[in-house]
C-alpha cells in the first residue's frame, strides 16, 4: 500500500458471510475453519474490506461497523453545483439530470461559461452618465474565461442574456433553427400529406420525445397489456402486481388467466416510422471520412471531450455547451435494520448533518508509533509533513507503541489477539506484551483532565517502570492507554523460503511482489463495556430505567509498521 507508514486500517464485517453460513449449517467443518482463520491483509479481497476509521460509520441498533460499500443510500435533494439552486424531483424526472438555467460548462476544457455580449457601446462617441453603465445589446454568446472558447465559434448566438437553456434548445450549430417534436407534430397536423422527417434531421432529443409519445399512447390504450397505465404512474410500475404485466409486454396474453383465447395477441408493438421514434442507424460514414482527409488532427475531439457531449460527435464544429450535471445530497441507512446512519440537511448551502453516526465516536482510535524513532526531527520553518523512518533490518527486534483512545463515556475493556507469525510468504514475528487492559471513560472534566495529563507526562511509564514488560501497560491517560508490540521483520531473500517446510511442500520462490516488503500486523480487537439499556417504546412502566446492559464489539484491524530493507 502506497501510504505513509505507520498506519492503521479497520475491516468492515460486510465482506464476510460467516454468520449466514453458521445459520445454514452450524456443524460444517469448513465454516468453523474459516471462522478461526487469521485475517490476511495481503489477500486480494482485503483491499475492498479495509478502511480508515474516518471513513467508517456505526449502526446503534445493530451495534456493528458499516462502511460506504454496505450502506443503502437515499436521495434527499437534487441541486446544481454551479448556481446552488435546489431542483424539485418532479423537474428532475421531466427535464433530466441537467440544470435548466444558464449553467453551462465549456466543451473544450470543462470550465464554467459566462454569458457576455459580443458588441458593446455601438456608438463610441456618446458618453454615458456615471450612474448609468454603458448599454449592451445583442447578440450574446457563452464565453469561457479559461481557454477563450466561445459559442460563436460553432455558430451559436443568443438574442438575450436570460433564458439560455430555452434558446439553446431551439438552435443548431451554425445558428440554424432546431426542429422540436412539437414543431413536427404541429406541421403534420396542419398538412397530413407532408412527407415524414428524414432520419438525418432527427436528433436524440426528438427521437426520445417521439418514443415517449408513442409508448404513452400504447400504455394509455385500455386494450393494451398495461391496462391504461401512464408512464408517470410510478406507483403502478413499482407495485408487485404490475411485475407480471411488465414482463408480458412483448409476450402476448401471458399475464391473463384465460390462455384459451383466440385472435391476435394484445402485446405492445414496436415503433415503425420516424413519427413513432424509429431511427435507422447510419452506416454510411463517407462524409466523416472526407472531413478527416481534409481537416487536421486538431479539429477532432479527444476521448474526454466526446464522453462529455450529450450526443455522439467527432469534430470541433459539432461541439455544444454542456449543461451542468446535477448533484445530490444523500442519506445513508443500515442495510440490516434500515436505521438512518447519516442524514444531511435539505438546505443546499448547508454542510451540517441532522444525523451522523460515525465510527470514530463509538470505537477506540488506534495509532502506532515506534518506541525509539529513527527519523530526524522536522524543522519548524519547513512545511508540515510526516517523518520518514528508516527501513527495518531483517531479523532485528523492534518495539512499537500502540495507543487506544476511548471516545465513549463508559469504561471499555479491550482484548487483543494477534498471530505469532503474520500471513504471507515473508512472515514477521509479532508479540503483544499486554493483550488485555481497560480504558477509562471519556469524561468531560477539563480541570481534572488537565491535571491528570500533566501527571501522566511527569510519571510516564509508572506501571511498566519505564521498561517494556509482559502484561504491563506502557502509558495510561484519562481516556487512552498505550501498550508495547514487538515485531521481528523477516528476511526478504527468496532463497531463505521453505527452509523449515517439509520435503513434499510446495514453496513459492518467485521474485518479490509489490507490497510484500511492508510489515502488516492483523490484530483482532474485542471491546466490552456497559451502557444504558435501550428501552423500547411502550415498555412496561415497572422496568428499571437505570438498568445497564453489556455490549460487545469485535473486529479485525491491520497495523502497517514499516518497510523491510531488501539487503
Amino acid at each position: 500500500m502506497a501510504l505513509p507508514l505507520p498506519y492503521s486500517y479497520i475491516q468492515c464485517p460486510c465482506s464476510e458471510q460467516l454468520e449466514t453460513d453458521r445459520e445454514e449449517d452450524p456443524q460444517d467443518e469448513d465454516v468453523v475453519e474459516d471462522a478461526e482463520r487469521t485475517f490476511d491483509p495481503r489477500a486480494p479481497r482485503s483491499n475492498y474490506s479495509l478502511f480508515p476509521l474516518e471513513h467508517l460509520m456505526y449502526c446503534e441498533d445493530c451495534q456493528q461497523i458499516r462502511c460506504p460499500r454496505c450502506v443503502s443510500e437515499e436521495i434527499v435533494t437534487f441541486y446544481c453545483p454551479a448556481c446552488l439552486m435546489e431542483v424539485p424531483s418532479s423537474t428532475q424526472r421531466s427535464e433530466g439530470n441537467r440544470c435548466t438555467r444558464s449553467c453551462y460548462q465549456c466543451p473544450n476544457c470543462v470550465a464554467p461559461l459566462q454569458v457576455s455580449a459580443l458588441q458593446t457601446n455601438p456608438e463610441a462617441g456618446l458618453l454615458s452618465a456615471e450612474s448609468n453603465p454603458a448599454a449592451t445589446q445583442g447578440p450574446y454568446a457563452l464565453i469561457c474565461t479559461y481557454c477563450n472558447w466561445t459559442s460563436s465559434e460553432v455558430g451559436i448566438e443568443f438574442d438575450r442574456p436570460s433564458g439560455i437553456h430555452s434558446q439553446l434548445a431551439k438552435l443548431q450549430n451554425g445558428g440554424r433553427p432546431k426542429l422540436t417534436a412539437k414543431d413536427v407534430k404541429d406541421r403534420r397536423n396542419k398538412n397530413p400529406d407532408e412527407p415524414m422527417l428524414p432520419d438525418e434531421q432527427m436528433d436524440a432529443e426528438m427521437q426520445f420525445a417521439h418514443l415517449r409519445d408513442f409508448y404513452q399512447s400504447q400504455l394509455g390504450d385500455p386494450k393494451s397489456p398495461m391496462g391504461g397505465m401512464s408512464l408517470g404512474d410510478s406507483m403502478g410500475f413499482s407495485s408487485p402486481a404490475a411485475l407480471s404485466r411488465i414482463m408480458s409486454l412483448y409476450t402476448g396474453r401471458g399475464h391473463q388467466g384465460d390462455r384459451t383465447q383466440h385472435g391476435p395477441p394484445d402485446s405492445m408493438r414496436e415503433s415503425r416510422n420516424t413519427e413513432e421514434g424509429l431511427k435507422l442507424t447510419q452506416l454510411d460514414e463517407s462524409s466523416s471520412l472526407k472531413k478527416l482527409m481534409v481537416a487536421d488532427w486538431e479539429s477532432t475531439l479527444n476521448k474526454e471531450q466526446r464522453s462529455l457531449q450529450l450526443e455522439q460527435v467527432r469534430f470541433q464544429e459539432d461541439m455544444r455547451p454542456i449543461p451542468s450535471l446535477l448533484r445530490t445530497k444523500r442519506s445513508k441507512r443500515c442495510p440490516v435494520c434500515r436505521h438512518i446512519i447519516t442524514k444531511p440537511e435539505n438546505k443546499v448551502t448547508s454542510t451540517r448533518f441532522k444525523i451522523r453516526l460515525v465510527a470514530k465516536s463509538y470505537i477506540p482510535t488506534i495509532s502506532i508509533r515506534p518506541l525509539h524513532p529513527t527519523a530526524a526531527p522536522i524543522p519548524v520553518t519547513s512545511r508540515p509533513m510526516l517523518p520518514e523512518e528508516e527501513l527495518l533490518r531483517p531479523l532485528k527486534t523492534y518495539q512499537y507503541v500502540v495507543t487506544f483512545k476511548n471516545p465513549l463515556f463508559e469504561k471499555v475493556k479491550v482484548t487483543l489477539a494477534a498471530p505469532n507469525k503474520t500471513p504471507g510468504r515473508f512472515s514477521s514475528t509479532v508479540t503483544v506484551l499486554c493483550p488485555q487492559f481497560e480504558i477509562d471513560a471519556n469524561i468531560d472534566m477539563w480541570d481534572d483532565a488537565l491535571r491528570e495529563d500533566a501527571a501522566d507526562n511527569k510519571k510516564k511509564g509508572d506501571e511498566s517502570n519505564g521498561q517494556a514488560a509482559a502484561g504491563k501497560v506502557w502509558e495510561r491517560g484519562r481516556n487512552w492507554v498505550s501498550i508495547i508490540v514487538e515485531v521481528v521483520p523477516p528476511s526478504l531473500r527468496t532463497e531463505h523460503l521453505g527452509l523449515t517446510a517439509g520435503p513434499d511442500s510446495v514453496v513459492d520462490k518467485s521474485p518479490l511482489k509489490d507490497g510484500e516488503d511492508v510489515v502488516e500486523i492483523p490484530m483482532f480487537v474485542r471491546l466490552e463495556w456497559e451502557a444504558d439499556a435501550q428501552h423500547e417504546v411502550g415498555s412496561a412502566p415497572g422496568k428499571d430505567k437505570d438498568a445497564r446492559e453489556k455490549r460487545e464489539l469485535a473486529y479485525w484491524c491491520v497495523l502497517g509498521v514499516g518497510r523491510v530493507s531488501r539487503e
